[in-house]
């Protein structure tokens, strides 16, 4: 399952070491909505390899303000601590998966 990612915790997890995919979005957004269930699967192929998860753009500002989201869905992949990837709007899920096995490689 996709973790629940938060100002207070995501750039811990960030600078963690470990890869990270954070997927930007809104309970009102049409295109997150589609993506979402992509994310879930994503979440469980990739446990224990890739922290994956959710960061609600109205529950929580600073990040989304901090790396200049200005169109939702966006999804950023992040390895040893940098942003090195994204997709904004709605993708395929193997568009996401090539960008994560691109941390993995």
């Amino acid at each position: 399952m996709a973790l629940q990612f938060t100002d207070a915790i995501v750039k811990e997890l960030i600078v963690s070491g470990k890869p990270v995919v954070i997927d930007f979005w809104a309970e009102w957004c049409g295109p997150c909505r589609m993506i979402g269930p992509i994310i879930e699967e994503l979440a469980q192929e990739y446990e224990g390899r890739v922290e994956i998860g959710k960061l609600n753009v109205d529950e929580n500002m600073d990040t989304p303000e901090e790396y200049g989201i200005r169109s939702i869905p966006t999804v950023m992949f992040f390895k040893e601590g940098k942003l090195v990837d994204k997709i904004v709007g709605a993708a395929k899920k193997s568009d996401f998966a090539e960008k994560i096995n691109a941390l993995l490689g």
